[in-house]
């Protein structure tokens, strides 16, 4: 099924058995990622193959971490589909608009894919109890996917993430703890609990596989265009786990023979309340400072420190790609234009793609031509008070 091979730091280079449960990297502490036999995997991993294999993330099983079918957990995942919003676009004044729609996950977000293969790599090596902070949508996921293989599931919130995610975890089995302060806490009371009860954290960038569920986002985009690339592909950015999988995803998809050299640009979207990756990019730094008293009605855009911020910044400036911030009134106001022209209900941070996409037009970064794919990264339905 899988053809991993090691973990590798993303900063040090170290390597390390994959067969045991990690977290980051034990030299350094930066984020470890998979590493895989892509010449073993381009045997049966081909254009012809996928063409007969069923929609969903684990249709990309050579490149995924998971050793027995068994331990594969599946609730639907991926296969979102990417719509050509030509209303939007007309909007826009840019005919090629995409957005690929991940409100139809599981769970109503993108999270259940890293989640999907986290906890199911995590089961697999032994992990029996696990955590997560969170901002909403990850913790809702991870509670799923805990759910469905009977793992006890701990949950830590900020108090003032909006009542349904903290209600989708309780129901979904998880114990659930309410805390003062952002997703930066949050993290030092999991990693609290870890280190007093045992339990595996599936933290962003901290373990290596929700990076390895995102990245197929990267593989069906790329699939669902015909084999072709866009020209700029526009992410809302929390802990930058999608965009650095899907320029992992890229790479692979090169050495596997998939695609060429070709690459689009990326652009990381954040909150004007919450931008550590936009002032680390527009500085020329390596690594983002902590962002002090983050504010944004995009829960999931409120982090104030990422851990694989160094990945995020390495792939904007790869690809040629920007980092922009974006006001909470204009990604309200986008939320209300993309309903009304496509019929999706998107949560801020997937609105905040279009208004990034608005200002980039105006600033002549994008032309009116380009091919743009915006991720709707969740569903409006979990921040419905905000428009009472």
């Amino acid at each position: 099924m899988s053809t991993l091979t090691h973990l590798e730091c993303g900063a040090c280079g170290a390597t390390y058995d994959p067969n045991h449960l990690h977290t980051v990297c034990p030299a350094c502490g930066k984020p470890l990622l998979a590493r895989y036999d892509l010449a073993r995997a381009a045997q049966t991993l081909t254009r012809a193959s996928l063409a007969q294999r069923p929609p969903g993330l684990w249709r990309y099983r050579e490149v995924l971490p998971v050793q027995d079918p068994a331990n594969a957990i599946d609730l639907g995942e991926g296969g979102t589909p990417l719509r050509h919003v030509s209303r939007l676009g007309e909007l826009l004044g840019m005919p090629n608009t995409y957005v690929k729609d991940e409100t139809l996950n599981p769970t109503g977000s993108f999270k259940a894919r890293g989640l999907c293969v986290a906890v199911s790599r995590a089961y697999e090596l032994g992990a029996r109890e696990l955590a997560i902070p969170s901002a909403g949508n990850a913790a809702g996921a991870m509670s799923a996917y805990a759910a469905a293989v009977g793992l006890p599931a701990h949950v830590y919130m900020p108090a003032d993430t909006p009542a349904p995610f903290s209600v989708e975890c309780r129901t979904l089995g998880a114990n659930v703890t309410l805390v003062d302060g952002l997703i930066t806490d949050c993290g030092a009371r999991v990693k609290q609990g870890v280190e007093e009860h045992g339990w595996f954290a599936v933290s962003t960038l901290k373990e290596p596989y929700r990076l390895e569920g995102k990245k197929t986002m990267g593989y069906e985009l790329v699939e669902q265009l015909g084999w072709r690339m866009p020209d700029v592909i526009i992410y809302p950015t929390g802990g930058g786990t999608g965009l650095v999988g899907m320029w992992k995803a890229f790479a692979e998809m090169e050495a596997l023979g998939l695609i060429g050299p070709e690459r689009p640009r990326m652009v990381s979207v954040q909150s004007e309340g919450c931008a550590p990756i936009v002032a680390a990019f527009h500085a020329g730094s390596e690594h983002a400072e902590m962002w002090q008293d983050a504010a944004t009605v995009a829960s999931g855009l409120r982090v104030p420190a990422a851990i694989g911020d160094f990945l995020i910044l390495r792939a904007l400036r790869e690809s040629g790609g920007t980092a922009i911030a974006v006001p909470d009134g204009e990604m309200m106001r986008w939320a209300d234009l993309l309903g009304a022209t496509t019929g999706i209900f998107s949560s801020p941070e997937g609105a905040a793609c279009l208004a990034a996409q608005e200002r980039l037009l105006a600033q002549g970064w994008l032309q009116p031509d380009d091919l743009v794919v915006n991720f709707i990264t969740g569903s409006g339905l979990k921040y419905a008070h905000l428009w009472q």
